[in-house]
């Protein structure tokens, strides 16, 4: 088994191939009846004829074959260690991640240590500001307690702020939590020593999708947010403002019509939450239990704060022309500004860029962006 997820881990981590080549690689392997040992025997000809593999692609994969010693090395040092290694064809793998996240972007493998039949449990994320209110904490606390209660999973990015007060309250309560971290599973030492207890009685799995030795870095923690809200059955809303990880992820869950449930804030909170609700959110009281209310009560929630329904109703209208102008071209921020004329700064748009997975990055100065629809794959050496 140690030989094949050697080469499990050459394909995870070849860089600048998409997520959505890998898993349809394995798709193809598995429909043939073939193994990952199998394609990496494979000639470039076959590579290219058989798994529709560019040039570029082709040379990562080579590249790929010539340090298999260490990743083999990388295994057995894994394993030694009582870490797992999860391929994306394996029964211990999470159900609910692949069904979230599907074939475009659900990790080809994971690595974790802990009770791996927490993946299989119900489980339930609650996101929110890394500087949330004491409001946003005690629903926090609220709606972990009641899930610990159920037998439902917490599901914690372990950020300050909602995420730990999600794990420290299912940890407190009795519960099942899984940590998913911002950086490779190796790195997390300190962690492993806190939590101890927690993991050798079965109670927390810390789970990680990047290479085991990565360190933090703000774009791991920007490329962590799916996987979250993909390990999750339930998304509870604790506090959201109009931008970054929170609002970006509840809207594209709010897209592909998952079960999101947002705490109704009150009039003199200054988040974004009652706007969540009027996008398609659930809305949910302290205890996060539903709130069943009027479309009068909708009229209310606007009432109750029109400036900022203003600022993200005009703020939606501009993030959606900045998305159809990608669909055209490759565009740098500032370009961006030009065309379309708006008032936003570059960094503003760059991070709006940055948060959404269906938008490439073109690397070099300045950065350039483009839509997936747009994407050709003859120019993939161009990115990071």
């Amino acid at each position: 088994m140690s030989k094949e997820l050697t080469y499990w881990l050459a394909l995870a981590h070849t860089p600048k191939i998409q997520i959505k080549k890998k898993n349809e690689i394995i798709v193809q392997l598995y429909e043939k009846g073939k193994t990952i040992i199998d394609f990496f025997e494979l000639g470039s000809s076959e590579w290219k004829n058989t798994y529709d593999l560019t040039l570029s692609e082709i040379t990562f994969l080579d590249e790929a074959k010539k340090v298999l010693s260490n990743y083999a090395f990388m295994v057995e040092d894994l394993l030694e260690q009582g870490y797992q290694i999860i391929p994306i064809t394996s029964q211990d793998y999470s159900p609910t991640l692949k069904k979230n996240l599907g074939k475009t972007y659900a990790p080809p493998v994971i690595y974790t240590k802990g009770n791996l039949k927490i993946m299989k449990e119900k489980s339930i994320a609650i996101v929110g500001s890394r500087i949330a209110n004491d409001i946003s904490l005690e629903f926090t606390d609220n709606v972990a307690k009641k899930a610990s209660k159920d037998y439902k999973v917490v599901v914690s990015g372990f950020a300050k702020g909602v995420d730990k007060q999600a794990l420290d309250s299912a940890i407190k309560y009795k519960g099942q939590s899984i940590i998913v971290l911002p950086q490779g599973i190796t790195t997390f030492q300190s962690g492993f020593k806190k939590y101890y207890k927690q993991i050798i009685e079965g109670d927390v799995l810390v789970l990680s999708s990047f290479h085991p030795k990565a360190p933090w870095s703000v774009q791991l923690a920007m490329a962590r947010n799916p996987i979250i809200y993909g390990l999750a059955s339930e998304i509870y809303v604790a506090e959201s403002s109009d931008k970054g990880g929170t609002w970006s992820g509840v809207m594209d869950g709010l897209r592909k019509e998952r079960s999101i449930y947002i705490r109704k804030s009150n009039p003199n909170e200054k988040n974004a939450n009652n706007l969540l609700i009027l996008k398609g959110g659930k809305a949910v009281d302290l205890e996060g239990n539903i709130i069943e209310y009027k479309i009068n009560e909708e009229k209310n929630l606007i009432a109750s704060e029109p400036n900022l329904c203003s600022k993200l109703e005009l703020s939606s209208h501009i993030e959606n022309k900045i998305i159809e102008l990608l669909k055209t071209d490759f565009f740098s921020a500032k370009k961006i500004i030009e065309i379309l004329k708006i008032d936003w700064s570059t960094r503003k748009i760059s991070d709006f860029l940055k948060s959404r997975q269906d938008i490439l990055t073109m690397k070099g100065k300045p950065l350039k962006f483009t839509h997936q629809s747009a994407y050709n794959p003859l120019q993939k050496s161009l990115f990071d």
